[in-house]
């Protein structure tokens, strides 16, 4: 990584560490020294990184879904559209509010010429380690059967 994007990525962990703002469901007791939001914002760290040095395996990664060539795809498509403009975060909120493993993130971010993004994630912990739910693609497992969302017919 050179020196460039280390000072992004070292601004985007300071800014994260303002502006984030955990909600939800609370558990009584004293506050974790960790808590589930932190890994949510190092997923959201994780993707601004990946868009600002135009990495598909980071976005891959971040995604948590197989590095296969549906998902080299689909992480082209978002890098061309966001990629390699330098990103800043301008504010962070993370919910859970679906679940200690399940929740959502709205970014707020400003890229170097001064134009803004606004994204909506859902975050999600698996084995301990939280994603971004950024790929729409992902094929469905031949071991399974897709459930029906028609409604069913009557005679």
């Amino acid at each position: 990584m050179n020196p460039r994007h280390m000072a992004v990525a070292a601004l985007a962990l300071l800014a994260l560490s303002g502006c984030a703002v955990e909600q939800g469901s609370e558990e009584a007791g004293p506050k974790p020294h960790s808590s589930p939001a932190d890994g949510a914002r190092r997923a959201v760290d994780a993707y601004l990184s990946a868009l600002n040095t135009r990495s598909a395996t980071g976005l891959i990664r971040t995604g948590g879904v197989q590095d296969a060539p549906w998902s080299r795809r689909e992480a082209a498509k978002i890098l061309a559209d966001k990629g390699g403009r330098g990103w800043r975060v301008s504010s962070l909120e993370i919910d859970r509010d679906m679940g200690p493993d399940t929740g959502s993130a709205r970014l707020s971010a400003e890229d170097e010429a001064g134009r803004f993004m606004k994204d909506t994630f859902t975050v999600t912990r698996d084995n301990g380690r939280w994603h971004l739910v950024l790929f729409t693609g992902q094929p469905g497992r031949p071991d399974r059967t897709p459930a029906s969302t028609a409604a069913p017919t009557t005679s």
